[in-house]
């Protein structure tokens, strides 16, 4: 695995569970608001699974869980075998993607290799929109396998937690984006709108110029999203 950071404790990557975040290297996309440069272009010291299992070994009774992101960690092929040696040390495991790599995601799920799965939903599904949140030229057909993949496993298996969530950039993502996103996800388990964040290094440094939404007009697309799922969450 290519490991760019690990966080040992945080109690707000895995929703209510005491958690690990390794941090993977490298992405295959290029969100201009992206604050983890450093991780997509591989810009980061190498972490060694050694480390990193022989923390986790020894904080087993203090521990619940360990959040995989990124970069974007289905790109990794190493994946399956490094969340089986976390498996055998009893620890749940999250993943947070952005769901362009379905097949990986399969692989994970037919084997029980993950039990949360946090995916990033850039913008509404269309490809005009997503490429340009994601920066490059996005296979939206792969996107779409991913939520369904996701839908699909939370039906047939009560383990298995997840969320769908989207950052909401100024530019990027406006109301009617936020409704026609709500439409398409209709009836999942959970969405969660995100704050934009413009006080970091981020792939376009431009969009540190850009004035987040207030906390009102944030609040208003929760209250346009709230009617289409089980649950919302505002996230600062």
């Amino acid at each position: 695995m290519e490991i760019g950071g690990f966080q040992k404790y945080t109690l707000i990557d895995y929703p209510q569970k005491i958690s690990s975040t390794v941090f993977v290297k490298d992405c295959n996309f290029r969100c201009p608001f992206c604050y983890n440069p450093e991780l997509v272009f591989n810009k980061t010291p190498q972490i060694s699974e050694e480390e990193i299992f022989s923390y986790l070994k020894q904080r087993k009774k203090f521990i619940d869980a360990v959040v995989i992101c990124g970069g974007e960690p289905l790109l990794q092929k190493d994946l399956p075998e490094f969340c089986k040696k976390i498996k055998k040390l009893n620890f749940l495991i999250k993943i947070d993607t952005n769901g362009s790599q379905p097949e990986m995601l399969q692989t994970l799920i037919d084997n029980n290799l993950v039990d949360y799965i946090a995916m990033d939903i850039k913008t509404r599904l269309e490809e005009e929109s997503y490429n340009k949140a994601s920066g490059i030229k996005v296979d939206i057909k792969a996107i779409k396998k991913s939520i369904k993949l996701i839908r699909n496993q939370s039906k047939r298996n009560s383990y298995f937690d997840y969320e769908f969530r989207t950052t909401v950039v100024p530019t990027i993502i406006d109301e009617q984006d936020i409704i026609t996103i709500a439409k398409e996800l209709k009836g999942s388990k959970k969405y969660v709108l995100q704050q934009f964040i413009n006080n970091k290094p981020m792939i376009n440094q431009q969009f540190q110029n850009i004035k987040p939404y207030s906390k009102e007009v944030f609040e208003k697309f929760l209250k346009l999203v709230k009617p289409y799922f089980k649950e919302v969450e505002l996230r600062a």
